[in-house]
């Protein structure tokens, strides 16, 4: 992403991968030295055209270490990047149960315990080192990121109760059956 740029401008909208393709159930490969600038490009143009916060690479059929951002925190200051070979490296303070959806389930959300901090180490694309901390809704954005990467959803981690009801509401959905959602077809 080339600085003052805008991000996602020069990418592509590349189909969402949706509940149900093995895909998202699987862990990703750590990325290796590879250009992966038009990737990112892509993921950023493919998280805005589906109003997303964040995007990982698996959502789009790319099972590699990598994911997007642009979220706010609870006081709304704007984060935005990207980090490749994320690791979770902290969580902490309170545990609160919040409203939390995904892109790969458009249109559906679920009450879903998170950590209210969450550290996140890896590279930029560039190779550059990175951490980044994130409190509140940004946290909770950090460690659903992540947990797409070990191939885990948001369903994985809410009771059985609200789990059941949310795949219910998900075979009803206008999209089961599918398993990718193409460009411009916004739940």
């Amino acid at each position: 992403m080339q600085r003052g740029s805008i991000p996602g401008g020069s990418g592509s909208v590349r189909p969402l991968r949706l509940y149900g393709d093995p895909g998202l159930h699987s862990p990703s490969r750590e990325a290796a030295e590879e250009p992966l600038a038009a990737l990112v490009e892509d993921m950023f143009a493919t998280m805005y055209a589906h109003h997303g916060v964040g995007l990982a690479a698996p959502q789009i059929g790319v099972p590699l270490r990598l994911f997007v951002y642009d979220c706010p925190d609870d006081e709304d200051r704007r984060h935005l990047g990207h980090v490749l070979n994320p690791r979770l490296t902290s969580t902490g303070g309170v545990t609160v149960r919040g409203p939390e959806g995904c892109l790969s389930l458009p249109g559906l959300e679920a009450a879903t315990a998170r950590h209210d901090l969450a550290v996140v180490e890896g590279h930029r694309v560039d190779g550059t080192p990175v951490r980044v901390e994130g409190t509140g809704y940004f946290a909770r954005c950090l460690q659903h990121e992540v947990d797409h990467l070990d191939g885990l959803l948001y369903t994985d981690r809410t009771t059985r109760g609200r789990r059941r009801r949310v795949l219910r509401a998900a075979r009803r959905a206008h999209w089961a059956g599918a398993t990718e959602l193409p460009p411009g077809a916004w739940a």
